[in-house]
């Protein structure tokens, strides 16, 4: 597809300057950039790497200064270039929206119009879908789960009984919620599973990365909180209540019955505790361990997880330990000879 500087500066309402009648044939990151493309400059870091650039236009915040070529300033150069990429690389629209011959849904289930199920896939006994949601090929729902409008279900997932999904929830290949809750009572040298009797809720826009798990309640629901966003490969027990906006990254695990507020983060492989509370806009750094709770507007880092601050300062007396070490096997050295001297 070929445009101009001026009608991509349209399509996400930026300020051009330099030549709006340039042709751009191409959306490229700033390495890969050719002739001929447009790429974008997330901030003034960037500013080297655009000037050896061989883009012929770019995308930047206000600051970045004009060096001879095109370029369209906007608030978010970052989402304004998405937008760009989604427009040159646009696909044929999709084939009408059906049921595959190959799919199997259940006379009992019912699906809102628009509803696309694709081969493989199962519909379970009295589950509902909302309009124009999508499940592709393979993936199960169970029986008598409730599926909200435009939610996407990639292959593989698989969804319990009695899930509940908001409007526009995004489950990733191999997604599994609403398995069993880890509980068991061990009695007579035996571990006896305890009956996990509750379900799963996901909110509005919630999105849950590929092959992470979300167990149901024992009781309960197991809530994920509205526009939360989780990644790959994380794991959320049984009883869970998460906030909104939560952020949950790669490998992080939550143990069962904790509380999250709203807008809390937890970097890479962060673990939190079972029955653990941690307050609004918490951030836990990556492989954080948090063994008890966690007030709200705070960075934590480390195991146990403590704020930012004063781990900083353990992690000062860490490095220091071999000079410590030292120091106190001289003194030692200098105590001994004194008393024998004495």
């Amino acid at each position: 597809m070929n445009v101009t500087v001026r009608q991509l500066a349209e399509w996400v309402r930026g300020e051009v300057l330099g030549d709006p009648e340039l042709a751009i044939t191409n959306a490229r990151t700033l390495s890969e950039a050719e002739p001929g493309d447009i790429t974008f400059v997330e901030s003034e870091r960037n500013l080297h790497a655009w000037h050896n650039s061989r883009a012929s236009a770019a995308v930047v915040p206000a600051s970045v200064p004009v060096n001879g070529r095109p370029v369209i300033r906007v608030a978010d150069p970052l989402m304004a270039f998405a937008d760009i990429v989604r427009h040159l690389r646009a696909r044929p629209e999709e084939t009408p929206r059906d049921i595959s011959p190959g799919a199997h849904v259940h006379p009992t289930a019912k699906l809102a119009p628009g509803v696309s199920v694709g081969p493989l896939a199962v519909i379970g006994e009295g589950s509902e879908l909302g309009e124009n949601c999508t499940v592709h090929a393979g993936a199960i729902i169970g029986r008598f789960c409730k599926i909200g409008r435009d939610a996407i279900i990639y292959p593989h997932v698989v969804l319990y009984d009695d899930c509940v999904l908001g409007d526009r929830v995004i489950l990733h290949a191999g997604a599994v919620i609403g398995a069993d809750g880890f509980g068991y009572r061990t009695a007579n040298g035996k571990h006896h599973k305890v009956p996990q009797l509750g379900w799963v809720e996901l909110e509005d826009d919630v999105e849950i990365g590929a092959n992470s798990t979300v167990d149901r309640g024992t009781f309960a629901p197991t809530r994920i909180g509205a526009g939360t966003k989780i990644d790959n490969l994380v794991m959320v027990g049984h009883n869970c209540q998460i906030g909104k906006h939560n952020l949950y990254c790669s490998q992080s695990g939550v143990a069962g019955s904790c509380v999250t507020g709203d807008y809390v983060v937890l970097a890479g492989q962060a673990g939190i505790a079972d029955h653990v509370t941690i307050g609004d806009r918490a951030m836990v750094g990556a492989q954080a361990g948090v063994p008890a709770d966690l007030p709200g507007d705070l960075h934590y880092l480390g195991t146990p997880a403590m704020p930012v601050k004063e781990m900083a300062r353990v992690f000062a007396s860490l490095r220091r330990l071999p000079e410590l070490r030292e120091e106190l096997r001289q003194l030692k050295k200098r105590l001994d000879a004194a008393e024998g001297a004495g």
